[in-house]
């Protein structure tokens, strides 16, 4: 890992708004899909996709994973808030390898779009169900920071 790159090239400048710009895209479709989720199946049972494997359920989540610290709204935005505060810069700042460059964005975007639907809503639109297992209902924002967690972790 490099230090700080504080040099203002048309590659860094470059690779940090390709960044963004995804960043932006998934956070857009996280918002998408949570609007979806709350026209269509709020208030309604669970969507069946595939018998016994994966279905659609709204859920309202005021707490992070599984709903921990449900009772904790406030301090899950400001320590969210404050964590994605910290990545952006070292995005911005720092040469990285390729891998990060491609998941802290997503770890980033996830935990934007469920600190937007805190911070507007007051809680987490969840609407994503495994069937096949008892496990939390989850949603897009989740599967990003989870993939982009998964991934520097194999790294």
């Amino acid at each position: 890992m490099k230090g700080a790159d504080l040099k203002i090239n048309k590659k860094n400048v470059q690779r940090i708004l390709i960044q963004m710009l995804g960043i932006a895209a998934l956070v857009f479709v996280d918002f998408l899909t949570k609007e979806a989720a709350i026209k269509y199946l709020k208030g309604n049972d669970t969507f069946v996709l595939i018998k016994g494997v994966f279905g659609l359920t709204y859920a309202e989540n005021t707490g992070a994973a599984f709903s921990m610290f449900a009772s904790s709204t406030d301090m899950l935005s400001v320590v969210t808030g404050i964590g994605i505060t910290a990545v952006l810069i070292y995005i911005i700042f720092f040469k990285k390898a390729l891998v990060y460059d491609i998941c802290l964005p997503f770890i980033v975007a996830g935990g934007l779009g469920n600190l937007i639907d805190r911070v507007f809503r007051g809680f987490v639109v969840d609407y994503i169900e495994p069937l096949f297992i008892d496990f939390a209902i989850f949603n897009f924002a989740d599967i990003l920071v989870t993939c982009g967690c998964i991934a520097l972790a194999i790294n």
